[in-house]
């Protein structure tokens, strides 16, 4: 068994958290530890998925689709174990700091956590639990397929952080950024987009930044039904880091040196920012011009904001998360396309946004086993076949064997009961390797996000030139790095 980890630091739960101090001061047991309770053995005889009948855990997850998809199934587990649920959903801000104050007070109210890479996994890893422990454990039941089921770079993004080989938690949903367009009206304009723009309009993975830009300018100039051409989730919030960091990634900018390793694995220390880089400065030249022509409610809109704005018929295309392929579906039938966002000078860059679910290193005797049994049967193949079928959310598979089921491989074409699957296609390869955009896994993510998007923000209110931007970006980055995040 292992021992429990220590618990968070004042220190790394402002810088995480940005908690205040009279929040902190109400933690009696701030930096303490208390005695594990072990977990009871495994009685002869017992189903091992009854092992902790009778206990009652607690889920602390962001308030998305699949935790909805899952909240409105718990009774197929409640049944299969005997173990109950509680499950606080919260908006992904609040979440952080839930979770940086139970970890910290080392008394486990939460169970089972909803594990970001970014802001939660990164600077907290040392507060959740080696899943190999109830893995390679006899006495529990196994986990189907093995760890090697999951997509590997998703389990590695979501799971993973340093040179450690532990598995800190199992990848539960993947929304990807991806080209999302309005096929009826590039099927109307077709012929006339090509003539005039002198290239084949049809939204792939082939066509280039530049070309993205010259079909919104000419949807804003020329057709009737839809008012702009593009739109954007360019809010002064996380919203526009993703947005901005597709065409960043695009152009051969990064954060930092050896960025998907830092994206993949996740470091204390990153090295120098490079948004001071020529290839950054252009990328924000780029994004600063694309912007200028999107729809204005575009520096007002997260995620959330530019899909309705799709669905409304207020913008013909997006990048956008590719899990709104559900609600496009129900308000547009067959009038949403999905393709790989376009390619800049090194390619095209999707934007990942998956998560794990992992345990708290602080949850002791029947809760933490329990928790376990709600980990391994939450991301099984057949609760993620039941989430995608769910009218209540539900996200995507993480797991190669359900992509692989006659099923699910049939609802790719329309007509179908499974719209995310619409995207199926285009996921493929948005998950390759070299073309899955991976932010930067260190604990100060949190404080190096707000400086890239305020600077980015700035730059797209005309406060700064986009050079200007960058290197305010950079410097800002820098110095939150140089502090470090040991205690």
């Amino acid at each position: 068994m292992r021992t429990r980890a220590p618990a968070l630091t004042r220190r790394q739960m402002l810088r995480a958290g940005g908690l205040s101090l009279a929040a902190l001061g109400g933690l009696t047991a701030c930096g303490t530890t208390t005695a594990t309770t072990p977990v009871p053995t495994l009685a002869p005889g017992t189903d091992p998925w009854r092992r902790f009948a009778g206990t009652t855990i607690n889920f602390i997850s962001e308030n998305t689709a699949p935790t909805a998809a899952i909240a409105a199934n718990l009774q197929p587990f409640t049944d299969l174990t005997g173990i109950r649920v509680n499950i606080v959903s919260l908006e992904l801000q609040a979440l952080v700091q839930r979770v940086a104050l139970d970890l910290a007070g080392g008394q486990a109210q939460y169970d089972v956590i909803y594990a970001d890479p970014y802001q939660v996994l990164a600077p907290y890893a040392a507060g959740f639990a080696d899943l190999r422990e109830f893995a390679e454990d006899p006495s529990y039941p196994g986990v189907e397929g093995g760890f090697e089921d999951f997509i590997p770079t998703q389990l590695e993004a979501c799971g993973t952080f340093g040179d450690s080989d532990a598995i800190y938690a199992l990848p539960y949903d993947c929304p990807t950024m991806i080209w999302q367009y309005r096929i009826d009206i590039f099927e109307k304009y077709h012929e006339r987009m090509s003539a005039d723009l002198g290239f084949d309009p049809t939204p792939s993975g082939e066509r280039t930044w530049e070309e993205y830009y010259l079909i919104a300018e000419w949807i804003n100039q020329n057709v009737d039904e839809i008012p702009y051409g593009t739109g954007h989730q360019a809010k002064q919030h996380d919203s526009l880091m993703c947005d901005f960091s597709n065409v960043l990634w695009s152009y051969g900018g990064d954060y930092f040196a050896n960025g998907r390793e830092v994206g993949l694995r996740g470091t204390e220390d990153p090295g120098p920012c490079l948004l001071d880089s020529e290839e950054a400065v252009a990328a924000a030249e780029f994004y600063d011009r694309l912007i200028s022509i999107a729809h204005p409610g575009s520096l007002g809109w997260d995620w959330d904001g530019v899909g309705a704005a799709l669905r409304a018929g207020q913008i013909a295309m997006a990048p956008n998360w590719h899990e709104f392929a559900a609600p496009n579906e129900s308000e547009l039938p067959g009038k949403v396309g999905y393709a790989p966002m376009p390619r800049g000078p090194k390619g095209t860059s999707n934007h990942f946004g998956g998560t794990g679910i992992g345990i708290s290193a602080t949850a002791s005797g029947v809760r933490r086993g329990a928790a376990w049994l709600f980990v391994n049967w939450a991301t099984a193949p057949q609760t993620q076949l039941d989430n995608l079928k769910s009218t209540a959310g539900g996200g995507t598979p993480t797991r190669t064997s359900v992509y692989e089921l006659p099923e699910v491989n049939a609802a790719a074409e329309r007509p179908t009961e499974l719209p995310n699957m619409l995207t199926a296609e285009t996921m493929s390869v948005a998950w390759e390797d070299e073309k899955i955009g991976l932010r930067p896994k260190i604990p100060m993510w949190n404080e190096c996000d707000t400086a890239l998007f305020t600077e980015v923000s700035r730059m797209l209110a005309g406060q700064k030139d986009p050079r200007q931007a960058m290197s305010d970006a950079k410097n800002r980055i820098d110095g939150i790095v140089a502090r470090g995040w040991a205690a």
